[in-house]
């Protein structure tokens, strides 16, 4: 693990950390106001979620090439990811606009 300075490690850690407790914070908060939209925007950022730690994975590791295929899936989780949550906001806004 010494591809990494122990900072930057740090920042990896606690944003896999804060992207959780934001995806199960939107869940309840969407249960609580009941609006099945919020629901969608967690579950779209759960590739986000998975493409960092795939990226941690590797780094873990220290980057060998032989596990190169995981910055790929990370691309690509990352790519989708955020394809996914141009559609969850796009359909908040959109029921969001239904009730007003």
């Amino acid at each position: 693990m010494h591809e990494l300075s122990l900072g930057t490690w740090w920042i990896h850690l606690a944003t896999l950390f804060e992207w959780s407790v934001a995806i199960i914070l939107i869940v309840l908060t969407g249960k609580s106001m009941k609006k099945r939209a919020l629901t969608w925007l967690a579950i779209a950022m759960l590739p986000n979620l998975t493409s960092a730690m795939a990226a941690i994975t590797w780094h873990i590791f220290d980057n060998p090439e032989n596990l190169y295929g995981l910055v790929v899936l990370q691309a690509g989780l990352t790519t989708f990811g955020n394809a996914c949550l141009a559609l969850a906001a796009w359909n908040l806004v959109k029921q969001e606009r239904q009730l007003s």
